[in-house]
Protein backbone atom coordinates (compact mmCIF):
# COMPACT_ATOMS: atom_id res chain seq x y z
CA UNK A 1 0.00 0.00 0.00
CA UNK A 2 2.79 2.43 0.93
CA UNK A 3 4.47 2.18 -2.44
CA UNK A 4 1.24 2.20 -4.41
CA UNK A 5 0.28 5.43 -2.74
CA UNK A 6 3.63 6.98 -3.60
CA UNK A 7 3.18 6.00 -7.23
CA UNK A 8 -0.27 7.61 -7.43
CA UNK A 9 1.14 10.84 -6.06
CA UNK A 10 4.03 10.68 -8.53
CA UNK A 11 1.67 10.41 -11.45
CA UNK A 12 0.01 13.72 -10.59
CA UNK A 13 3.18 15.63 -9.78
CA UNK A 14 4.12 18.05 -12.54
CA UNK A 15 7.35 19.88 -11.99
CA UNK A 16 7.41 23.55 -12.82
CA UNK A 17 11.02 24.05 -13.81
CA UNK A 18 11.58 24.63 -17.51
CA UNK A 19 14.50 23.10 -19.36
CA UNK A 20 16.11 24.01 -22.64
CA UNK A 21 14.96 21.34 -25.08
CA UNK A 22 17.65 19.29 -26.73
CA UNK A 23 18.35 15.69 -27.65
CA UNK A 24 21.45 13.78 -26.66
CA UNK A 25 22.85 13.81 -30.18
CA UNK A 26 25.66 16.27 -30.66
CA UNK A 27 25.08 17.99 -27.31
CA UNK A 28 27.64 18.14 -24.53
CA UNK A 29 25.36 19.77 -21.94
CA UNK A 30 22.64 17.08 -21.99
CA UNK A 31 22.97 13.30 -22.15
CA UNK A 32 19.66 11.62 -22.98
CA UNK A 33 19.34 7.96 -22.00
CA UNK A 34 16.85 5.23 -21.08
CA UNK A 35 17.18 2.76 -18.21
CA UNK A 36 13.49 1.96 -17.79
CA UNK A 37 10.00 3.39 -17.26
CA UNK A 38 8.83 5.42 -14.27
CA UNK A 39 10.55 3.87 -11.24
CA UNK A 40 8.43 2.34 -8.52
CA UNK A 41 10.36 4.39 -5.97
CA UNK A 42 13.67 6.24 -5.76
CA UNK A 43 13.75 6.42 -1.99
CA UNK A 44 17.10 4.73 -1.18
CA UNK A 45 15.53 2.79 1.68
CA UNK A 46 12.52 1.53 -0.30
CA UNK A 47 13.91 0.80 -3.73
CA UNK A 48 14.56 -2.83 -4.67
CA UNK A 49 14.71 -2.54 -8.48
CA UNK A 50 17.78 -2.09 -10.67
CA UNK A 51 16.37 0.79 -12.71
CA UNK A 52 15.53 2.71 -9.55
CA UNK A 53 19.00 1.93 -8.21
CA UNK A 54 20.64 3.47 -11.28
CA UNK A 55 18.74 6.71 -10.71
CA UNK A 56 19.59 6.70 -7.00
CA UNK A 57 23.36 6.26 -7.50
CA UNK A 58 23.36 9.47 -9.55
CA UNK A 59 21.57 11.47 -6.84
CA UNK A 60 23.11 9.99 -3.69
CA UNK A 61 26.43 8.59 -2.54
CA UNK A 62 27.38 6.23 0.23
CA UNK A 63 30.48 6.00 2.34
CA UNK A 64 31.99 3.95 -0.48
CA UNK A 65 31.55 3.74 -4.25
CA UNK A 66 32.09 0.85 -6.64
CA UNK A 67 34.56 1.62 -9.42
CA UNK A 68 34.29 0.32 -12.99
CA UNK A 69 35.77 -3.00 -11.84
CA UNK A 70 33.29 -3.38 -8.99
CA UNK A 71 35.92 -2.65 -6.34
CA UNK A 72 34.89 -0.50 -3.33
CA UNK A 73 36.64 2.88 -3.32
CA UNK A 74 36.18 5.89 -1.03
CA UNK A 75 33.01 7.90 -1.62
CA UNK A 76 31.75 10.27 1.05
CA UNK A 77 34.28 8.67 3.39
CA UNK A 78 37.80 9.83 2.64
CA UNK A 79 39.22 6.88 4.53
CA UNK A 80 38.38 4.34 7.22
CA UNK A 81 39.94 2.21 9.94
CA UNK A 82 39.12 -1.40 10.82
CA UNK A 83 39.70 -2.94 14.23
CA UNK A 84 42.05 -5.90 14.55
CA UNK A 85 39.14 -8.29 15.01
CA UNK A 86 37.40 -6.94 11.88
CA UNK A 87 34.19 -5.99 13.68
CA UNK A 88 34.54 -2.23 14.11
CA UNK A 89 34.73 0.19 11.17
CA UNK A 90 35.48 3.86 11.74
CA UNK A 91 34.73 6.02 8.72
CA UNK A 92 36.15 9.54 8.36
CA UNK A 93 34.04 11.77 6.14
CA UNK A 94 35.60 14.18 3.66
CA UNK A 95 35.90 17.87 4.55
CA UNK A 96 33.12 20.15 3.40
CA UNK A 97 30.57 17.57 2.29
CA UNK A 98 27.21 19.14 1.42
CA UNK A 99 23.74 18.13 0.35
CA UNK A 100 22.46 19.45 -2.94
CA UNK A 101 20.69 22.30 -1.08
CA UNK A 102 23.94 23.40 0.56
CA UNK A 103 23.33 21.92 4.02
CA UNK A 104 26.28 20.00 5.51
CA UNK A 105 26.37 16.19 5.33
CA UNK A 106 27.12 14.75 8.76
CA UNK A 107 27.79 11.32 10.19
CA UNK A 108 24.43 11.55 11.96
CA UNK A 109 22.72 11.46 8.55
CA UNK A 110 23.97 7.88 8.21
CA UNK A 111 22.87 6.96 11.73
CA UNK A 112 19.39 8.22 10.93
CA UNK A 113 19.16 6.65 7.44
CA UNK A 114 20.31 3.19 8.49
CA UNK A 115 17.99 3.03 11.50
CA UNK A 116 15.13 4.36 9.36
CA UNK A 117 15.72 1.50 6.90
CA UNK A 118 15.24 -1.16 9.61
CA UNK A 119 12.21 0.51 11.17
CA UNK A 120 8.94 -1.44 10.76
CA UNK A 121 7.28 1.89 9.94
CA UNK A 122 9.47 2.21 6.84
CA UNK A 123 8.74 -1.35 5.64
CA UNK A 124 11.89 -1.48 3.53
CA UNK A 125 12.31 -4.57 1.36
CA UNK A 126 16.01 -4.57 2.21
CA UNK A 127 15.83 -4.03 5.97
CA UNK A 128 17.53 -7.42 6.43
CA UNK A 129 20.65 -6.13 4.66
CA UNK A 130 21.58 -4.42 7.97
CA UNK A 131 21.42 -7.71 9.87
CA UNK A 132 25.23 -7.86 9.94
CA UNK A 133 25.33 -4.81 12.23
CA UNK A 134 25.17 -5.21 16.00
CA UNK A 135 21.85 -4.10 17.46
CA UNK A 136 19.76 -5.15 14.46
CA UNK A 137 17.61 -7.58 16.48
CA UNK A 138 16.92 -4.91 19.08
CA UNK A 139 15.80 -2.43 16.42
CA UNK A 140 18.61 0.07 17.05
CA UNK A 141 21.84 -0.34 15.14
CA UNK A 142 25.17 0.01 16.92
CA UNK A 143 26.16 2.91 14.66
CA UNK A 144 27.35 6.11 16.32
CA UNK A 145 28.61 9.54 15.32
CA UNK A 146 31.09 10.81 17.93
CA UNK A 147 31.37 13.96 15.84
CA UNK A 148 30.02 15.29 12.50
CA UNK A 149 32.82 13.72 10.47
CA UNK A 150 33.17 10.31 12.16
CA UNK A 151 30.93 7.26 11.88
CA UNK A 152 31.63 4.18 14.00
CA UNK A 153 29.98 0.90 12.97
CA UNK A 154 30.03 -2.20 15.16
CA UNK A 155 29.43 -5.49 13.32
CA UNK A 156 28.39 -8.78 14.91
CA UNK A 157 31.24 -10.64 13.20
CA UNK A 158 33.71 -9.78 10.44
CA UNK A 159 31.83 -9.29 7.14
CA UNK A 160 34.01 -9.75 4.04
CA UNK A 161 31.67 -7.70 1.85
CA UNK A 162 30.87 -4.86 4.27
CA UNK A 163 32.55 -2.16 2.18
CA UNK A 164 30.43 -3.28 -0.77
CA UNK A 165 27.34 -2.86 1.40
CA UNK A 166 28.47 0.69 2.13
CA UNK A 167 28.27 1.36 -1.62
CA UNK A 168 24.74 -0.08 -1.93
CA UNK A 169 21.77 2.34 -2.19
CA UNK A 170 20.01 1.14 0.96
CA UNK A 171 23.11 2.27 2.88
CA UNK A 172 22.98 5.82 1.46
CA UNK A 173 22.24 8.75 3.80
CA UNK A 174 18.95 10.68 3.67
CA UNK A 175 17.78 13.88 5.31
CA UNK A 176 15.77 13.46 8.48
CA UNK A 177 14.28 16.97 8.46
CA UNK A 178 12.95 16.62 4.91
CA UNK A 179 11.45 13.16 5.41
CA UNK A 180 9.81 14.12 8.69
CA UNK A 181 8.25 17.19 7.08
CA UNK A 182 7.15 15.71 3.76
CA UNK A 183 6.70 11.97 4.41
CA UNK A 184 6.85 9.64 1.41
CA UNK A 185 6.26 12.50 -1.01
CA UNK A 186 9.82 13.71 -0.42
CA UNK A 187 11.17 11.24 -3.01
CA UNK A 188 8.91 12.29 -5.90
CA UNK A 189 9.27 16.07 -5.88
CA UNK A 190 12.50 17.66 -7.17
CA UNK A 191 12.14 20.41 -4.57
CA UNK A 192 12.46 17.89 -1.73
CA UNK A 193 14.52 15.16 -3.42
CA UNK A 194 17.71 16.41 -1.81
CA UNK A 195 20.73 14.17 -2.31
CA UNK A 196 24.45 14.16 -1.60
CA UNK A 197 25.53 12.61 -4.89
CA UNK A 198 26.95 13.87 -8.17
CA UNK A 199 23.64 15.03 -9.67
CA UNK A 200 20.36 16.47 -8.41
CA UNK A 201 16.88 16.02 -9.81
CA UNK A 202 15.36 19.16 -11.34
CA UNK A 203 12.36 17.73 -13.18
CA UNK A 204 10.13 14.66 -13.18
CA UNK A 205 7.37 14.43 -15.75
CA UNK A 206 5.71 11.04 -15.12
CA UNK A 207 5.62 8.88 -18.23
CA UNK A 208 8.05 11.18 -20.03
CA UNK A 209 11.39 11.89 -18.35
CA UNK A 210 13.40 12.62 -15.23
CA UNK A 211 16.13 15.24 -15.57
CA UNK A 212 19.17 15.66 -13.35
CA UNK A 213 21.79 18.41 -13.38
CA UNK A 214 25.21 18.57 -11.78
CA UNK A 215 25.17 19.01 -8.04
CA UNK A 216 27.44 22.03 -7.63
CA UNK A 217 27.94 21.07 -3.99
CA UNK A 218 29.29 17.58 -4.80
CA UNK A 219 32.85 17.09 -3.57
CA UNK A 220 34.05 15.76 -6.95
CA UNK A 221 31.94 18.01 -9.19
CA UNK A 222 34.91 19.06 -11.32
CA UNK A 223 35.31 15.48 -12.58
CA UNK A 224 31.68 15.06 -13.66
CA UNK A 225 30.63 14.73 -17.29
CA UNK A 226 27.42 16.14 -18.80
CA UNK A 227 25.78 19.20 -17.27
CA UNK A 228 22.47 17.36 -17.38
CA UNK A 229 21.25 13.78 -17.57
CA UNK A 230 17.82 13.22 -19.05
CA UNK A 231 16.40 9.78 -18.25
CA UNK A 232 13.67 9.17 -20.82
CA UNK A 233 10.97 6.98 -19.27
CA UNK A 234 9.92 4.22 -21.67
CA UNK A 235 8.88 0.59 -21.22
CA UNK A 236 8.02 -0.54 -24.77
CA UNK A 237 11.21 -2.09 -26.16
CA UNK A 238 10.28 -1.34 -29.79
CA UNK A 239 9.82 2.34 -28.94
CA UNK A 240 13.13 2.30 -27.07
CA UNK A 241 14.95 0.85 -30.08
CA UNK A 242 13.41 3.39 -32.44
CA UNK A 243 14.47 6.23 -30.12
CA UNK A 244 18.01 4.85 -30.09
CA UNK A 245 18.11 4.62 -33.89
CA UNK A 246 16.99 8.25 -34.16
CA UNK A 247 19.59 9.30 -31.53
CA UNK A 248 16.82 10.63 -29.35
CA UNK A 249 18.56 8.55 -26.69
CA UNK A 250 22.23 7.58 -26.67
CA UNK A 251 21.83 4.59 -24.36
CA UNK A 252 19.14 1.89 -24.28
CA UNK A 253 19.00 -0.67 -21.48
CA UNK A 254 16.46 -2.79 -23.32
CA UNK A 255 15.70 -3.94 -26.86
CA UNK A 256 13.32 -6.38 -28.58
CA UNK A 257 14.64 -9.93 -28.53
CA UNK A 258 13.69 -10.30 -32.18
CA UNK A 259 16.26 -7.61 -33.01
CA UNK A 260 19.23 -9.19 -31.22
CA UNK A 261 20.48 -11.15 -34.24
CA UNK A 262 20.34 -8.05 -36.44
CA UNK A 263 22.32 -5.95 -33.95
CA UNK A 264 24.71 -8.57 -32.64
CA UNK A 265 27.66 -7.52 -34.84
CA UNK A 266 27.11 -3.76 -34.62
CA UNK A 267 29.49 -1.72 -32.46
CA UNK A 268 26.57 -0.26 -30.49
CA UNK A 269 25.52 -3.70 -29.25
CA UNK A 270 27.01 -4.64 -25.87
CA UNK A 271 26.88 -7.97 -24.12
CA UNK A 272 28.36 -8.27 -20.64
CA UNK A 273 28.31 -10.79 -17.85
CA UNK A 274 25.97 -10.25 -14.92
CA UNK A 275 25.69 -11.80 -11.47
CA UNK A 276 22.08 -12.79 -11.69
CA UNK A 277 19.39 -15.39 -12.36
CA UNK A 278 16.14 -15.17 -14.32
CA UNK A 279 13.60 -17.36 -12.57
CA UNK A 280 9.94 -18.07 -11.90
CA UNK A 281 8.32 -17.39 -8.53
CA UNK A 282 5.68 -19.73 -7.17
CA UNK A 283 3.24 -18.37 -4.63
CA UNK A 284 3.90 -21.13 -2.11
CA UNK A 285 0.87 -20.18 -0.01
CA UNK A 286 -1.66 -20.88 -2.77
CA UNK A 287 -3.00 -24.36 -3.57
CA UNK A 288 -1.95 -26.37 -5.50
CA UNK A 289 1.40 -24.52 -5.50
CA UNK A 290 1.69 -25.15 -1.76
CA UNK A 291 2.66 -28.74 -2.71
CA UNK A 292 6.44 -29.15 -3.29
CA UNK A 293 5.80 -32.00 -5.75
CA UNK A 294 3.69 -29.70 -7.92
CA UNK A 295 6.39 -27.04 -7.85
CA UNK A 296 9.08 -29.58 -8.74
CA UNK A 297 6.98 -30.93 -11.60
CA UNK A 298 6.59 -27.44 -13.03
CA UNK A 299 10.32 -26.83 -12.62
CA UNK A 300 11.34 -30.04 -14.40
CA UNK A 301 8.89 -29.45 -17.27
CA UNK A 302 10.83 -26.37 -18.45
CA UNK A 303 13.07 -26.67 -21.51
CA UNK A 304 15.68 -24.10 -20.54
CA UNK A 305 17.90 -24.73 -23.53
CA UNK A 306 15.02 -23.86 -25.88
CA UNK A 307 14.39 -20.60 -24.02
CA UNK A 308 18.08 -19.60 -24.06
CA UNK A 309 18.70 -20.45 -27.71
CA UNK A 310 15.42 -19.36 -29.29
CA UNK A 311 14.32 -16.49 -27.07
CA UNK A 312 17.34 -15.25 -25.11
CA UNK A 313 19.70 -15.40 -28.10
CA UNK A 314 22.55 -13.79 -26.19
CA UNK A 315 24.48 -16.64 -24.61
CA UNK A 316 22.34 -17.05 -21.52
CA UNK A 317 23.25 -20.24 -19.67
CA UNK A 318 20.45 -22.64 -18.68
CA UNK A 319 20.21 -22.56 -14.89
CA UNK A 320 20.34 -25.73 -12.81
CA UNK A 321 20.39 -23.80 -9.53
CA UNK A 322 19.60 -20.36 -8.10
CA UNK A 323 22.97 -18.88 -7.08
CA UNK A 324 24.50 -17.97 -10.45
CA UNK A 325 27.91 -18.54 -11.96
CA UNK A 326 30.64 -15.99 -11.28
CA UNK A 327 30.78 -16.15 -7.48
CA UNK A 328 33.73 -17.77 -5.72
CA UNK A 329 33.56 -20.44 -3.01
CA UNK A 330 35.55 -20.81 0.22
CA UNK A 331 38.46 -21.82 -1.99
CA UNK A 332 38.68 -18.68 -4.18
CA UNK A 333 40.04 -20.74 -7.08
CA UNK A 334 36.68 -22.53 -7.34
CA UNK A 335 33.23 -21.14 -8.08
CA UNK A 336 30.32 -21.57 -5.69
CA UNK A 337 28.31 -23.00 -8.57
CA UNK A 338 30.95 -25.60 -9.44
CA UNK A 339 31.12 -26.77 -5.84
CA UNK A 340 27.36 -26.86 -5.42
CA UNK A 341 26.58 -28.31 -8.84
CA UNK A 342 23.14 -28.50 -10.46
CA UNK A 343 19.97 -29.65 -8.71
CA UNK A 344 18.62 -31.10 -11.97
CA UNK A 345 20.08 -31.41 -15.45
CA UNK A 346 19.12 -28.24 -17.40
CA UNK A 347 20.56 -29.44 -20.72
CA UNK A 348 18.59 -30.10 -23.90
CA UNK A 349 19.61 -33.76 -23.75
CA UNK A 350 17.94 -34.23 -20.36
CA UNK A 351 14.65 -32.52 -21.24
CA UNK A 352 12.63 -35.59 -22.20
CA UNK A 353 13.68 -37.45 -19.06
CA UNK A 354 12.88 -34.38 -16.96
CA UNK A 355 9.46 -34.19 -18.61
CA UNK A 356 8.66 -37.78 -17.71
CA UNK A 357 9.74 -37.18 -14.12
CA UNK A 358 7.54 -34.09 -14.03
CA UNK A 359 4.52 -36.14 -15.14
CA UNK A 360 5.26 -38.75 -12.48
CA UNK A 361 5.50 -36.12 -9.72
CA UNK A 362 2.29 -34.44 -10.82
CA UNK A 363 0.51 -37.80 -10.66
CA UNK A 364 1.93 -38.41 -7.16
CA UNK A 365 0.57 -35.02 -6.16
CA UNK A 366 -2.90 -36.20 -7.19
CA UNK A 367 -3.10 -34.78 -10.71
CA UNK A 368 -2.39 -37.59 -13.22
CA UNK A 369 -1.94 -36.04 -16.66
CA UNK A 370 -3.09 -32.79 -15.10
CA UNK A 371 -6.58 -34.08 -14.28
CA UNK A 372 -8.29 -31.84 -11.76
CA UNK A 373 -5.47 -29.30 -11.84
CA UNK A 374 -6.86 -25.74 -11.83
CA UNK A 375 -5.90 -23.23 -14.50
CA UNK A 376 -3.23 -20.91 -13.13
CA UNK A 377 -2.14 -17.40 -14.11
CA UNK A 378 1.41 -16.56 -15.14
CA UNK A 379 2.18 -12.92 -14.40
CA UNK A 380 4.90 -10.94 -16.20
CA UNK A 381 5.81 -7.31 -16.84
CA UNK A 382 5.45 -5.91 -20.33
CA UNK A 383 8.34 -6.86 -22.63
CA UNK A 384 8.63 -8.92 -25.80
CA UNK A 385 11.16 -11.25 -24.15
CA UNK A 386 9.04 -11.80 -21.02
CA UNK A 387 6.00 -12.41 -23.17
CA UNK A 388 7.81 -14.94 -25.36
CA UNK A 389 9.16 -16.75 -22.32
CA UNK A 390 5.66 -16.80 -20.84
CA UNK A 391 4.30 -18.31 -24.06
CA UNK A 392 7.05 -20.93 -24.04
CA UNK A 393 6.34 -21.86 -20.41
CA UNK A 394 2.64 -22.04 -21.21
CA UNK A 395 3.36 -24.57 -23.96
CA UNK A 396 5.84 -26.58 -21.85
CA UNK A 397 3.53 -26.87 -18.86
CA UNK A 398 0.68 -27.90 -21.12
CA UNK A 399 2.73 -31.00 -21.98
CA UNK A 400 2.20 -32.27 -18.42
CA UNK A 401 -1.47 -31.29 -18.40
CA UNK A 402 -1.15 -27.90 -16.67
CA UNK A 403 -2.98 -24.99 -18.27
CA UNK A 404 -1.73 -21.46 -17.67
CA UNK A 405 -3.15 -18.13 -18.79
CA UNK A 406 -0.78 -15.22 -19.37
CA UNK A 407 -1.29 -11.87 -17.68
CA UNK A 408 0.92 -8.83 -18.31
CA UNK A 409 1.13 -5.68 -16.22
CA UNK A 410 3.12 -2.46 -16.50
CA UNK A 411 6.27 -2.36 -14.40
CA UNK A 412 5.13 -0.54 -11.26
CA UNK A 413 1.85 -2.44 -10.96
CA UNK A 414 3.65 -5.72 -11.58
CA UNK A 415 6.23 -5.09 -8.83
CA UNK A 416 3.57 -4.45 -6.24
CA UNK A 417 1.28 -7.30 -7.34
CA UNK A 418 4.16 -9.75 -7.02
CA UNK A 419 5.45 -8.29 -3.76
CA UNK A 420 2.00 -8.51 -2.20
CA UNK A 421 1.60 -12.17 -3.19
CA UNK A 422 -1.41 -11.45 -5.41
CA UNK A 423 -0.41 -13.97 -8.08
CA UNK A 424 -0.08 -17.70 -8.82
CA UNK A 425 3.19 -17.87 -10.80
CA UNK A 426 5.27 -14.84 -11.75
CA UNK A 427 8.32 -13.90 -13.74
CA UNK A 428 11.20 -12.88 -11.53
CA UNK A 429 14.88 -12.09 -11.63
CA UNK A 430 17.60 -11.30 -9.14
CA UNK A 431 20.96 -9.58 -9.51
CA UNK A 432 23.47 -9.77 -6.70
CA UNK A 433 23.70 -6.72 -4.45
CA UNK A 434 27.35 -7.47 -3.74
CA UNK A 435 29.84 -10.14 -4.71
CA UNK A 436 28.88 -12.86 -2.28
CA UNK A 437 26.46 -15.84 -2.54
CA UNK A 438 24.55 -14.73 0.56
CA UNK A 439 23.04 -11.95 -1.56
CA UNK A 440 21.00 -14.66 -3.31
CA UNK A 441 20.12 -16.59 -0.16
CA UNK A 442 19.22 -14.22 2.67
CA UNK A 443 16.31 -12.81 0.65
CA UNK A 444 14.35 -16.02 1.34
CA UNK A 445 14.21 -15.78 5.12
CA UNK A 446 10.71 -15.65 6.58
CA UNK A 447 9.14 -12.23 6.18
CA UNK A 448 11.88 -10.74 3.99
CA UNK A 449 10.67 -7.85 1.86
CA UNK A 450 12.13 -9.56 -1.20
CA UNK A 451 10.59 -12.97 -0.45
CA UNK A 452 7.95 -12.75 -3.19
CA UNK A 453 7.31 -16.51 -2.91
CA UNK A 454 5.77 -15.96 0.55
CA UNK A 455 7.90 -18.96 1.59
CA UNK A 456 8.86 -19.84 5.15
CA UNK A 457 11.19 -22.51 6.47
CA UNK A 458 12.43 -22.44 10.06
CA UNK A 459 15.50 -24.57 9.33
CA UNK A 460 16.45 -22.30 6.45
CA UNK A 461 16.10 -19.18 8.62
CA UNK A 462 18.41 -20.69 11.24
CA UNK A 463 21.04 -21.62 8.63
CA UNK A 464 21.10 -18.07 7.28
CA UNK A 465 21.45 -16.75 10.82
CA UNK A 466 24.47 -19.00 11.31
CA UNK A 467 25.98 -17.88 7.99
CA UNK A 468 25.89 -14.30 9.23
CA UNK A 469 27.43 -15.03 12.60
CA UNK A 470 30.17 -17.57 11.91
CA UNK A 471 33.78 -16.44 11.56
CA UNK A 472 34.86 -19.69 9.90
CA UNK A 473 35.00 -19.17 6.12
CA UNK A 474 34.72 -22.85 5.22
CA UNK A 475 31.79 -23.31 7.61
CA UNK A 476 30.12 -20.23 6.16
CA UNK A 477 30.20 -21.59 2.62
CA UNK A 478 29.16 -25.06 3.76
CA UNK A 479 26.09 -23.52 5.35
CA UNK A 480 25.28 -21.50 2.24
CA UNK A 481 25.33 -24.67 0.13
CA UNK A 482 23.10 -26.30 2.73
CA UNK A 483 20.66 -23.38 2.46
CA UNK A 484 20.49 -23.72 -1.32
CA UNK A 485 19.88 -27.46 -0.88
CA UNK A 486 16.72 -26.63 1.08
CA UNK A 487 15.51 -24.28 -1.66
CA UNK A 488 15.53 -27.19 -4.09
CA UNK A 489 14.34 -29.82 -1.65
CA UNK A 490 11.17 -27.72 -1.55
CA UNK A 491 11.41 -26.48 -5.17
CA UNK A 492 10.24 -23.08 -3.97
CA UNK A 493 11.40 -21.39 -7.17
CA UNK A 494 12.08 -22.35 -10.78
CA UNK A 495 15.36 -21.04 -12.27
CA UNK A 496 15.40 -20.40 -16.02
CA UNK A 497 18.83 -19.00 -16.93
CA UNK A 498 21.80 -17.05 -15.65
CA UNK A 499 21.66 -13.47 -16.84
CA UNK A 500 23.73 -11.61 -19.35
CA UNK A 501 23.45 -7.83 -19.68
CA UNK A 502 22.40 -6.51 -23.11
CA UNK A 503 22.39 -2.79 -23.87
CA UNK A 504 22.88 -0.39 -26.76
CA UNK A 505 25.52 2.32 -26.40
CA UNK A 506 26.01 5.10 -28.93
CA UNK A 507 29.64 5.22 -30.09
CA UNK A 508 29.81 8.93 -29.24
CA UNK A 509 29.90 8.11 -25.54
CA UNK A 510 33.12 7.79 -23.54
CA UNK A 511 33.50 7.00 -19.85
CA UNK A 512 30.31 5.01 -19.37
CA UNK A 513 30.51 1.84 -17.33
CA UNK A 514 28.15 -0.86 -16.15
CA UNK A 515 28.25 -2.97 -13.02
CA UNK A 516 27.75 -6.76 -12.99
CA UNK A 517 25.20 -5.91 -10.28
CA UNK A 518 23.10 -4.13 -12.91
CA UNK A 519 23.63 -0.43 -12.22
CA UNK A 520 24.62 1.91 -15.07
CA UNK A 521 26.96 4.84 -14.43
CA UNK A 522 26.79 8.01 -16.55
CA UNK A 523 28.27 10.60 -14.17
CA UNK A 524 31.72 10.53 -15.77
CA UNK A 525 30.55 10.12 -19.36
CA UNK A 526 31.54 12.49 -22.15
CA UNK A 527 30.08 12.90 -25.64
CA UNK A 528 32.47 13.00 -28.57
CA UNK A 529 32.06 15.87 -30.99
Amino acid sequence: MRRKAALIIALIVVCSMALTACTGAGKTDMLTINVGPDPDTIDPALNSAVDGGTLIVHAFEGLMNLDKDGVPVPGQAENYDVSDDGTTYTFHLRDGLKWSDGQPVTANDYVYAWNRAISPDTAADYEYIFEVIDGYEEGKLNVTAPDDKTLVVKLKTPVPYFLELCAFPTYFPVRQDIIEEHGEAWAIDPKTYIGNGPYKMIEWVPGSHITFEKNKNYWNVEKLGPEKLKFVLMEDDNAILNAFKQEEILFADNMPNDEIDAWRDKPEFNLQGQLGTYYVSFNTQKAPLDNPKVRKALTLAVDRDFICVNIGKAGQQPAGAFVPTGLSDADPTREFRDVGGDYYDPSAEAYEANLEEAKRLLAEAGYPNGEGFPTLEYLYNESTAHQQIGEALQDMWKKIGVNVTLVSQEWNTFLNTRKNGEYDIARNGWLGDYNDPISFLDMWVTGSGNNDAQWSNVEYDEIIRKVKTTTDTEERYRLMHQAEDIIFEESMLCPIYYYVDIFLLNQKLDGFYSSPLGFKYFMYTSIKK
